[in-house]
């Protein structure tokens, strides 16, 4: 039986959502050379995936973290996939800009949330872990307890692992970078000879050089 990682990663490739390209990388907007590209929002538009993210995203949460109060989705990628959760669950739900909104009452959270609620929160994509733990410390100025966050993927790098370690914020994925490579693998998307290019390109990414 497959893992629930590599079912996910397999989900993923099939649409598209995950694409790897070793020997033609992408531009990530950060200026970063990647031999992947994600876009989990491409999941939202096939119902039997988007049935599958939210119900595994749900399962999660009720067996790590049942004392929940509140779900809050990361902008923009979490939102959708919290708000189909959350409503899952019959929790209330917010969602955290990445910086405030600069008209009205210039909110950081959108939404109703009581201060020293316990709160999960949802991504789509964990990469550095910037953004991601950005929208936890608005949780935690606001006065509520972050009980953990909950993504579909994660690629798995060094500094993000330290940043959430560091930050206490415990991070639970539905599928990984090495579930996709595996997977990718499996159905021969890529070769056994481009997996040395995929590897060393996540342990330091920002520095990485494609191959001439």
């Amino acid at each position: 039986m497959k893992t629930l990682e590599r079912l996910m990663a397999e989900k993923l490739l099939k649409i598209k959502a995950v694409k790897l390209q070793p020997a033609n990388p992408f531009t990530w907007a950060s200026g970063w050379k990647s031999p992947i590209y994600c876009d989990n929002r491409k999941t939202l538009s096939y119902p039997d995936i988007r049935t599958f993210i939210k119900l595994e995203l749900a399962r999660i949460i009720i067996e790590k973290y049942e004392n929940a109060d509140a779900i809050a989705g990361v902008a923009t990628g979490g939102i959708a996939q919290g708000a189909l959760v959350a409503d899952l669950l019959g929790l209330p739900f917010v969602y955290i800009r990445s910086t405030p909104k600069d008209h009205g009452l210039e909110n950081l959270i959108e939404g109703e949330l009581k201060p020293g609620s316990k709160v999960v929160v949802i991504e789509d994509l964990v990469s550095t872990g910037g953004s991601s733990l950005k929208a936890v410390e608005a949780v935690r100025n606001f006065g509520c307890d972050v009980e953990g966050m909950v993504a579909i993927f994660t690629h798995g790098f060094p500094i993000a692992t330290r940043q959430f370690k560091e930050a206490q914020v415990t991070l639970t994925t539905l599928s990984n970078y090495n579930a996709v490579i595996e997977e990718a693998l499996r159905t021969n998307y890529i070769d056994q000879s481009e997996i040395s290019t995929l590897q060393e390109w996540r342990k330091d990414p920002a520095n990485w050089k494609p191959k001439a």
